[in-house]
């Protein structure tokens, strides 16, 4: 089972991120966060990877890159979270499920309400 956040802002749909390591994040780090809208962190680990590139020697050059890799892997999910926070979204529910389907499924059963206005506003 996976652990889901869900935010929800009035005029959007609900987001789920997931809880945990993300691998998409840790092989496409700034693509990824980009993809997800979260468009601060991504300048910031595209200047990150930048310098890396650029500054490090030969040696740590390699180093530092797995090391930015891992760091991108463990907070991808959570710079994500941030980014919605910024964007209006609250933290309101933790789902448990085996994917962002099933979750959104216990949500809804959990929330009928937000079923019912998401039904009203065509989102669903």
């Amino acid at each position: 089972m996976k652990i889901w956040t869900v935010h929800l802002r009035d005029d959007a749909s609900p987001a789920l991120v997931r809880e945990g390591f993300s691998l998409g994040a840790a092989v496409f780090g700034p693509f990824w966060l980009a993809l997800h809208r979260a468009w601060v962190p991504a300048a910031f680990a595209l200047a990150a990877w930048v310098a890396v590139a650029c500054l490090a020697s030969d040696g740590t050059r390699l180093a530092l890159a797995a090391g930015l890799m891992l760091l991108l892997g463990l907070s991808g999910y959570d710079l994500r979270r941030w980014s919605l926070a910024r964007r209006g979204f609250t933290l309101t529910e933790v789902v448990s499920a085996r994917n962002a389907e099933a979750a959104f499924a216990r949500l809804l059963d959990r929330r009928r309400d937000l079923g019912e206005r998401l039904l009203r506003a065509g989102m669903a």
